[in-house]
């Protein structure tokens, strides 16, 4: 008589969902992390751009001769031939406002600011 050896392959079900639930607790722990870091990294980018927005006014302000409390233009601080060649944009999609020479610029995002 020939026994004839039966090989078990494969998961059980009850296999399969524990890897998927450890998986599920990862990503459930992982996910808020990536979006706070995210949001963290826009608003670096921001007040960095603020910041470039800033100098570029000091730089505009002694080369015109201008006072403090004039205000520049866009077209006088972001183009090929000026202080800044490409228009900065707020990563979280905010906008900036320029302010006279002595006030430093603002986004209208709340957590962005310099």
């Amino acid at each position: 008589m020939r026994t004839r050896n039966t090989y078990r392959r494969g998961f059980t079900l009850v296999e399969i969902m524990i890897v998927v639930a450890i998986i599920g607790l990862l990503a459930a722990i992982a996910i808020p992390n990536f979006v706070k870091a995210r949001s963290l990294s826009q608003q670096n980018a921001c007040v960095e751009n603020m910041r470039q927005i800033f100098g570029a006014k000091a730089t505009w302000a002694l080369e015109q001769k201008k006072n403090l409390t004039d205000t520049p233009n866009a077209s006088d601080l972001f183009g090929a031939t000026a202080y800044i060649r490409e228009t900065p944009t707020c990563p979280g999609g905010g906008s900036y406002l320029l302010q006279p020479v002595d006030t430093k610029p603002t986004c209208n995002i709340p957590t962005h600011s310099l």
